[in-house]
């Protein structure tokens, strides 16, 4: 995509999101949404402790049906049957795409999810309103996703205190030093650092690579997007990486969940 033309998709999405979330405060009222919020279990660290907890590379496996990238990535897709086979095959925790516009997701597929793993889930879409953070709540979801690009350092520091005050764990994504700086001035305890660039839609594993070492101890590294083989999991762990988001390369096999287990058996995994 060249530079001069590149559309700014993380822009794009964004301003999409904002007038989602308007349309859905207008249609769902704040109440039912609390309640049902409060009838969920309180998951707070659930999410991170995942992430930490078995010896070989924890996986985050993704549930998307499209991509700005690459299209439609799946044209049967059923996430409730997915995420019950990456549990089956040792998936860490489970993220869904609930972004509608660009791509394709919905509250319901976090829901089915929820409803068929007892695995962690990461509601995986473009948060910028705390009634974002109380629908991911409701619906079962045990973490969200900040992206540090799509927020000003007011909005990042009180999404991560909401999502707390709603036992949320937050996984702040980042894509470069800057981000970084911001995200550990925010107070974030999980860091993702996202290999693609979300303006141009370039992806390069050398943004994990060189970002990691500037992490702080403490704060759990999580690699996201352009992984591929066990090999590139292997050299991210070494370099101090605790997990991997992966979700292209499993929504494009025959067998999302045959790939995962693939992925993990990998003499170099």
């Amino acid at each position: 995509m060249p530079d001069a033309a590149a559309l700014n998709v993380l822009e794009a999405i964004v301003g999409a999101t904002r007038r989602i979330v308007e349309v859905r405060r207008g249609t769902m009222a704040l109440s039912p949404l609390e309640r049902a919020a409060g009838a969920r279990p309180a998951t707070l660290g659930r999410f991170r402790a995942a992430l930490r907890k078995t010896a070989g590379p924890r996986i985050v496996a993704e549930c998307k049906r499209r991509s700005p990238s690459r299209g439609v990535l799946r044209a049967e897709y059923d996430p409730a049957a997915i995420a019950s086979a990456y549990e089956r095959n040792g998936a860490a925790a489970i993220s869904v795409l609930t972004e509608p516009t660009f791509f394709d997701g919905a509250p319901a597929h976090l829901q089915a999810v929820r409803a068929a793993v007892s695995v962690p889930v990461l509601r995986k879409d473009f948060i910028v309103d705390s009634y974002q953070l109380l629908e991911a709540r409701a619906w079962g979801a045990d973490a969200v996703l900040l992206i540090v690009a799509a927020l000003t350092d007011a909005e990042l520091a009180a999404l991560l205190a909401e999502s707390r005050r709603l036992m949320l764990d937050a996984l702040v994504e980042v894509h470069d030093r800057a981000e970084l700086r911001r995200a550990i001035d925010a107070g974030a305890t999980i860091v993702g650092v996202n290999n693609r660039n979300l303006k141009s839609l370039e992806v390069s594993t050398h943004t994990s690579e060189e970002l990691v070492g500037e992490i702080p101890r403490g704060v759990l590294a999580v690699a996201e997007s352009g992984l591929t083989t066990g090999a590139d999991l292997t050299r991210l762990s070494a370099a101090g990486f605790h997990a991997f988001l992966v979700g292209e390369r499993f929504m494009t096999a025959a067998d999302p969940g045959a790939a995962l287990k693939e992925l993990l058996s990998c003499p170099s995994a």
